[in-house]
């Protein structure tokens, strides 16, 4: 044990010196060491001895800098061994604080008063071997060394190769965007023309009737010969802008076509990259992803709804083990309060990072679970799915109209809940063919009807006795319900869609991280002109209205209606290539320059919904990527496919 009574030089002979450090995470708890004061904060320590560490952390809050200072605190630590499995746990007392010439940088000296024996002796095996085996170290360091140059040379390629890839299909995008507004503007002249044309023509048939009927008049024939002449005159001219629009036309729709076809393959390689900058994420302990790369205040947070669109991606794209590895966690490793999941837990140790319990991410999950089931024929996760399922159901037991409240603690009802949920039950009916999934799936359907659609006003609230547009309820109320069931129920789908876009659709100007500034059409998380902060596109919320707008298509084809169709799917296309500008390489060094979307077109901006948009203007999103990939792909994660 250190001696509380030593000078920090004193107490550092008590310390064997390593040549690398040990990352070492620590939480600030009570005395006692039964209450947890602070959230996991990082540090490293490179001198270790039997009796204890010596800690050095940067960007440590003041209030926390204090109590390190005072001695009021002992510190929770878990320590990572090179090469070694879980972290080694201890709890230690703060033997000495010195605080760096740097703001918010300390070197703390702990000493432990629990640690076990045997993880203790194996740090101190490791710190000897690195003190007597140094000249060896040194030289495998000289090799290494070489090898991370090559590495990071190979690596800088690879970062550049993907950012020109990026800048590549973001350019094209621009250009194809400028031939079709080119395109349209040749298209109202042309009409223009062709109008006047036809009023010019009118005008000379009609001279050369009353003409016929003024044979005797030679005069009048003279004057109306001059002014047939004059407009025919003007109908030749008319006729040659016309030839020269088509002209025109037929270059720019070349030129599009050239486009489209470089496109096509720009297209697929980013959509690759983009599956990729999910699978480099994935951490390899716990399987979780990190749900926003940039935004430091929550870039270990891997929020449940995220990891059920990873889940699914892996799954649609075959890569089970990777799906597995995600569910295995939820299945046999995550923490649960009363039965159910949080919302959120940390990436790399899979603790959890907030304590809030809402119904929707438990859903989601069971969502994910039922996918990957039905795509594998795996039913190892249908035990999992069918444990949300029987603890959403309580929740609904507890409301006479079926509905499902957002949580086990709160008292509001949303409509995104319910939708959720009513897509989960009638994956379980499909899968299982429960009786019981059956009924509540049409509690929910019942509840929705009620209390979330009103003809007169507002088409979808967004939750009971909550008229508040969100984007979210009137995509998912078309993916999970599907047009043909709204339509039956008298819940015009067209309506629907219709009314998001007029409140919800919006085109700003977007910044891109290199500086560029290109258009974006898509949808707000709600209606423009209830937020004062202006227009922001969402690039999930855009991708979820993409798949509804496809849905849509595919139902007026299936009727024999073509025209409204392919208006939808006109409308598909259009936003899912503003989309593709929004796409950008990834701001970390472990993405690797791969194609990635952030979450908004602005960062830490009111959303309108009690929420903000991550911070960092380069903020790459899991939840963004994952649903524009769907979007591609036309995948629907509210449906069985």
């Amino acid at each position: 044990m250190l001696n509380e009574n030593e000078t920090p030089q004193q107490e550092r002979r008590h310390y064997l010196r390593l040549d690398s450090v040990f990352p070492v995470q620590f939480q600030l708890v009570s005395l006692d060491g039964q209450q947890a004061l602070s959230d996991w904060i990082q540090g490293f320590t490179s001198n270790i001895g039997k009796g204890g560490i010596c800690l050095n952390c940067h960007n440590l809050k003041s209030e926390f800098a204090e109590g390190i200072k005072n001695r009021r605190v002992k510190l929770s630590l878990g320590i990572e061994m090179p090469l070694g499995g879980k972290p080694v746990r201890a709890l230690a007392h703060i033997a000495w604080v010195k605080e760096s010439a740097r703001p918010g940088s300390y070197l703390i000296g702990a000493g432990y008063d629990t640690i076990d024996s045997a993880q203790n002796s194996r740090i101190c095996r490791y710190a000897l071997t690195k003190k007597f085996f140094a000249p060896v170290a040194i030289t495998v360091i000289v090799f290494l060394g070489i090898g991370f140059g090559l590495n990071m040379y190979v690596n800088v390629k690879l970062v550049q190769g993907n950012k020109g890839l990026v800048h590549q299909l973001v350019s094209i995008l621009q250009e194809s965007t400028i031939a079709q507004q080119k395109i349209k503007q040749i298209s109202h002249d042309k009409n223009d023309l062709q109008l006047k044309l036809e009023s010019l023509q009118s005008r000379i048939q009609s001279l050369e009737e009353e003409k016929e009927k003024k044979k005797e008049e030679a005069n009048k024939i003279d004057q109306l010969n001059t002014l047939i002449g004059t407009l025919n005159q003007e109908k030749g001219a008319l006729q040659e802008q016309l030839i020269s629009l088509q002209r025109r036309e037929d270059t720019v729709t070349e030129q599009l076509l050239s486009l489209e076809k470089k496109k096509g393959p720009l297209e697929k390689a980013n959509l690759d990259k983009m599956y990729q900058w999910l699978k480099v994420h994935q951490n390899p302990r716990t399987g979780l992803i990190m749900s926003f790369e940039g935004d430091g205040d929550i870039s270990n947070w891997a929020f449940i709804y995220d990891q059920s669109l990873v889940i699914q991606a892996f799954t649609y794209f075959s890569d089970f083990e990777r799906a597995k590895k995600i569910l295995n966690f939820f299945d046999r490793k995550a923490r649960r309060v009363n039965g159910r999941f949080v919302n959120a837990y940390y990436a790399n140790d899979g603790s959890p990072a907030e304590f809030v319990v809402h119904s929707g991410p438990n859903i989601w999950l069971g969502i994910a679970a039922v996918q990957y089931t039905k795509r594998t024929k795996d039913s190892s996760y249908l035990r999992l799915a069918e444990e949300i399922a029987h603890s959403v159901i309580a929740l609904q037991n507890e409301d006479e109209g079926g509905g499902i409240r957002g949580g086990p603690e709160v008292t509001w009802y949303a409509t995104e809940h319910n939708l959720d949920a009513y897509a989960f039950f009638n994956m379980l009916v499909q899968i299982t063919n429960k009786q019981k999934y059956a009924q509540a799936r049409d509690k929910v359907l019942n509840w929705l009807v009620t209390h979330t659609y009103d003809k007169e006003e507002i088409p979808i609230k967004r939750g009971k006795g909550d008229a508040t547009i969100a984007t979210d309820t009137y995509a998912w109320s078309v993916a999970a319900i599907g047009p043909e069931k709204l339509d039956a129920l008298g819940m015009n789908p067209d309506r629907i869609m219709e009314f998001a876009e007029t409140n919800c659709a919006v085109e700003v100007s977007y910044k891109r991280p290199e500086g560029a500034v290109v258009k974006i059409k898509g949808f707000d998380f709600a209606a423009q002109q209830h937020v004062a902060r202006g227009g922001v596109v969402s690039s999930e919320w855009t991708a979820q209205m993409i798949i509804s707008f496809k849905k849509m298509a595919d139902f007026y084809y299936k009727k024999d209606m073509p025209a409204k169709g392919r208006a939808y799917e006109v409308k598909a296309e259009e936003y899912l290539a503003s989309l593709g500008n929004m796409i950008i390489s990834s701001p970390s060094p472990s993405g690797q320059g791969e194609s990635c979307l952030p979450y908004a077109t602005q960062d830490f901006v009111d959303t309108g919904h009690g929420w903000m948009t991550p911070k960092g203007s380069s903020t790459g999103s899991v939840a963004g990527t994952t649903y524009s990939l769907f979007a591609y792909y036309n995948y629907n994660p509210l449906e069985l496919n």
